[in-house]
């Protein structure tokens, strides 16, 4: 039996995360004793705060640590439901809500309820990496809008409109966005709500990184533009970034009742609950102020302000500002290296890890991540730029 024959076929389409290989090149080197700087973390450098840690450690000594409901326990949901109220405008019954395993859980779960084999869905370039994988999981098309660096590579409702085709299903919207940082107005959001809406097609709303926003910008939940677009969106969130729980695996989405009973269908006989500890300590970061995420939103801000100014003094890296989350998207095309062979060289010869662009869509350009220390942004920066001397 040939090797190929013995798996899905499904996964042939399936690369692995370029962001994974070059943080697992770079914390090989880090156990070899290596003082290698990394700008490719895709979560904050945040300890989860203590008195989230406690509730975790109360459930535990409590016993609870069985089955709960499939989506949620009530109590979570109930605050769920408050959350996208107060900060979104959106009115979502507890039934309307499934919490999974992470915010990437609950837009694989809603692709899967919403994709037959052969649909299409859009999706605006660059991208998450994991965005495109996803559809060929679910044996869809993805079908990528191209955008340009002078509009944040942010797409347009004509951009929109002129790839939508006679399978085109849905549509996935991020902002803030990885891993551009760019943060889509009200007025952008409204056209493009206004197409969809007119075409009937479903809209996937990542709002993972909401609370990490900077300057005047404001985010706006898409599925808030009027009851239209409302019943054609699947709004998407987590704990993940907003209250730095990543490896907690606590995500959560708000969506149509067919589809949030859909998908809890699906998820009755794929996963079942998400952790049950993890619920508890969730249901002690959605019950507090929000001066965390506040918190950790200014001092992303600093550090983005720092690494902004750097790179005003390096002529060979242009950048895209971000007015969220915690990337740094930057154009390495004067260098005349492909993204891979950059971060590759750097992380070799300078020590330095960060993302190449061609899992994103992008070879001409890496990420930057700023979810690190400001003495290691510093020191990365020195490298970087007299790396690039040599270049």
């Amino acid at each position: 039996m040939r090797i190929d024959t013995r798996l899905a076929k499904r996964l042939q389409k399936i690369n692995p995360s370029s962001t994974l290989t070059i943080t697992s090149k770079a914390r090989k080197l880090k156990t070899e004793g290596k003082d290698v700087i990394s700008f490719a973390a895709g979560e904050p450098d945040f300890d989860t705060p203590d008195f989230i840690k406690s509730a975790a450690v109360d459930a535990i000594n409590a016993g609870f640590t069985k089955y709960t409901p499939t989506t949620g326990t009530p109590e979570l949901k109930k605050l769920i439901s408050e959350k996208f109220a107060k900060e979104n405008g959106l009115t979502y019954t507890s039934e309307q809500i499934v919490v999974s395993c992470g915010a990437k859980h609950s837009i694989f779960n809603t692709l899967f309820v919403l994709i037959n084999p052969g649909d299409e869905v859009l999706i605006s370039c660059p991208y998450w990496v994991s965005y495109p994988e996803m559809v060929n999981l679910c044996e869809g098309i993805p079908r990528f809008i191209k955008t340009c660096p002078g509009n944040s590579f942010k797409m347009t409702a004509d951009d929109v409109e002129k790839h939508i085709g006679a399978k085109t299903k849905v549509l996935i919207l991020n902002s803030p966005s990885n891993p551009i940082g760019c943060v889509y107005s009200a007025e952008e959001l409204k056209q493009i709500a206004e197409i969809c809406v007119s075409k009937k097609i479903f809209i996937i709303s990542d709002e993972i990184y909401e609370h990490i926003i900077f300057d005047k910008a404001r985010h706006i939940s898409i599925a808030s533009m009027g009851e239209k677009i409302y019943n054609l969106t699947v709004t998407v969130n987590g704990l993940s970034k907003s209250h730095s729980m990543t490896g907690w695996r606590i995500g959560y989405l708000g969506a149509p009742p067919d589809i949030s009973e859909a998908i809890s269908r699906l998820q009755d006989h794929s996963t079942s609950n998400p952790c049950s500890i993890s619920q508890k300590a969730a249901v002690a970061a959605l019950s507090a102020s929000d001066d965390f995420p506040k918190k950790m939103a200014v001092e992303f801000q600093k550090r983005r302000d720092y690494i902004i100014e750097r790179l005003k003094n390096i002529p060979k890296l242009k950048y895209i500002f971000p007015q969220g989350a915690f990337y740094i998207f930057c154009d390495i095309s004067k260098t005349k290296l492909d993204s891979g062979t950059f971060a590759a060289r750097l992380l070799d010869e300078a020590l330095v890890a960060l993302i190449p662009g061609n899992g994103f869509g992008k070879d001409d350009y890496v990420r930057i991540s700023f979810a690190t220390g400001m003495k290691q942004i510093e020191e990365g920066m020195n490298r970087i730029e007299k790396w690039l001397a040599t270049v």
